[in-house]
């Protein structure tokens, strides 16, 4: 399973919603950039996405973008194919 790596701050409804979506599709692993205590990280955050918004999701090197576009992804079936590929 890709690693999927996640943008978050404490206090984020769709940073939770996404996480619950990921554990439901079998991720155990989530790794979290708490981007509200670390200033540096929340400058990183919008220079590799572009955008300002939590949660940020990466699975692999693919930036799949915030919790409705998982939600989308998933919808259109992508999301287990994308977290499977190698």
């Amino acid at each position: 399973m890709q690693a999927v790596k996640m943008f978050t701050t404490a206090v984020c409804p769709y940073c939770v919603r996404a996480k619950q979506v990921l554990k439901a599709k079998g991720v155990t692993d989530i790794e979290e950039i708490r981007i509200d205590t670390d200033p540096q990280a929340r400058q990183h955050m919008m220079e590799i996405t572009g955008r300002r918004t939590v949660p940020q999701i990466f699975i692999g090197s693919t930036h799949v973008g915030g919790c409705d576009d998982l939600m989308a992804l998933d919808a259109q079936g992508g999301l287990m194919a994308l977290l499977g590929a190698a």
